[in-house]
């Protein structure tokens, strides 16, 4: 019997050897090289003889497609609903990612308890026993009765089993312990996950039952596994968080079914995972009081206004050549509003070092921040506080213009709701605040210049009143 040839794809770029090589040829990627199986040259378009194959029966208009019925599951968790766009649509397979020990599994049976109220729900565990999961359910106080457990690893095997029970809903823990016995290599390798998740994605097609897969992570925050992967599955979810951190950020890579700009916030705690409905309050918990350097902005997750705080320490540098360093927060954004800040108002940073932290663990990733970052870095440098109930937004431009931004109506309602008494905005939004009454003093600047005014003003009010 002749011997299958083997070759090497890379799982970044695609690119395919005979042999293999520590680093790619094409992509430059190192260790990205792994073993694949080619497809037969029958299969191949053009190399082979076949019968046509008429599928006019099949073809249906758009508008004799019935979508009233209801082709969401709620899953009884309000962020991750947000997240997925109202909830999980029959028939996709929702591919959930992230660092080991963030949360997945404990996420995805805790869900199995509202699901279990109406639903036929099927685990299939690769990694755990029967009595791991039966534990670790207790734990999560997970007791419905519609919860079933299968603890194999045979891709195959598990398809014909959905296709005879038909469970309204499958979880996959997790696709690199699965394997297809047609396939030589080792479960986990790039062949085995790719036909694996694709096996599963034709399942979920044809019997219209939503599937969910936990996907692990590698050394640099991708998910392990080949990258078409990702294209093969209809939402990639992506928790990310600190271990030793109690929340946890719930973010769409991708989703065919919702938007990718929603987040959900969760709270590790002794019982599982609890939302957070509110994280603009878990955010700005703690917040020093009378330290320069620190203001809060407001950044849009999709629709969800959130308040963040940012952090800027400058201190005379030890170096000859000052550092500059930031978390949550585009390094060479910083150092442009620094440039800016040197051009047009005279300030020094050159013997410097520049710190600069988005507290929570959130990225900074949007220019309306660039307003408050630029109000920290003046602060830090003279060492004088902002206003605790001071909030500010805008975009920076390179003349030091301050320039408009989208959401302003909800981003001074969310600072109002949170309590905050005055609100720094770029002048040209005034406009769309007009015809709305808010309790929360606005004041419009057209450049950096006016909004250190308006700083300098709520100092010299501050000490008058301290007087």
């Amino acid at each position: 019997m002749p011997k299958s040839k083997t070759i090497y794809r890379c799982t970044d770029c695609g690119y395919e050897s005979a042999k293999w090589n520590g680093k790619c040829p094409s992509c430059g990627a190192w260790n990205t090289l792994e073993e694949d199986i080619p497809l037969p040259t029958g299969n191949r378009c053009g190399n082979a003889q076949r019968n046509p194959v008429d599928l006019s029966n099949q073809i249906t208009a758009l508008r004799d497609i019935d979508t009233t019925h209801d082709v969401r599951y709620q899953t009884g968790v309000g962020e991750l609903d947000r997240v997925l766009g109202g909830g999980l649509v029959k028939g996709s397979i929702v591919l959930l990612g992230g660092e080991p020990g963030i949360g997945k599994s404990t996420l995805l049976l805790q869900i199995c308890q509202y699901f279990g109220k109406s639903h036929q729900v099927l685990y299939v565990s690769g990694e755990e026993s029967a009595k791991q999961i039966k534990i670790r359910a207790k734990r999560l106080q997970v007791n419905t009765e519609n919860l079933w457990v299968l603890t194999v690893t045979d891709a195959q095997s598990i398809c014909d089993t959905l296709a005879v029970n038909r469970p309204d809903i499958v979880i996959i823990d997790s696709i690199q312990t699965m394997q297809m016995e047609e396939i030589s290599s080792s479960p986990g390798s790039l062949t085995q996950v790719r036909e694996c998740t694709n096996l599963f994605m034709q399942t979920a097609k044809q019997l219209d039952i939503p599937i969910w897969i936990v996907g692990h992570v590698n050394k640099d925050g991708a998910i392990a596994g080949p990258k078409v992967m990702e294209h093969i599955v209809d939402a990639v979810l992506h928790f990310e968080g600190e271990r030793n951190m109690s929340y946890r950020i719930l973010r769409a890579v991708k989703n065919r079914y919702g938007s990718t700009n929603e987040i959900g916030v969760f709270e590790m705690q002794d019982n599982g995972l609890k939302e957070v409905p509110n994280p603009s309050a878990m955010l700005l918990d703690g917040r020093p009081q009378n330290v320069s350097g620190t203001c809060v902005t407001c950044m849009m997750e999709g629709s969800r206004p959130i308040l963040a705080e940012i952090q800027v320490l400058a201190t005379k540098s030890g170096f000859s050549a000052p550092r500059r360093q930031t978390q949550g927060f585009d390094y060479s954004r910083m150092i442009i509003l620094i440039a800016v800040l040197e051009k047009h108002l005279g300030l020094f940073y050159g013997t410097l070092d520049v710190y600069l932290n988005v507290v929570g663990g959130f990225s900074l990733d949007e220019p309306a921040g660039d307003l408050a970052v630029a109000l920290c870095l003046f602060s830090s440098l003279v060492d004088k506080p902002i206003s605790p109930t001071t909030t500010a937004f805008g975009e920076v431009g390179l003349g030091g213009e301050v320039r408009g931004i989208s959401h302003i109506r909800r981003r001074v309602l969310e600072a109002e709701r949170m309590g905050f008494t005055r609100c720094i905005v770029p002048q040209s939004c005034l406009q769309e605040l007009k015809g709305s009454t808010y309790q929360i003093r606005i004041a419009g600047v057209r450049n950096l210049r006016q909004a250190f005014s308006v700083l300098q003003k709520d100092t010299q009010t501050k000490e008058t009143k301290t007087d």
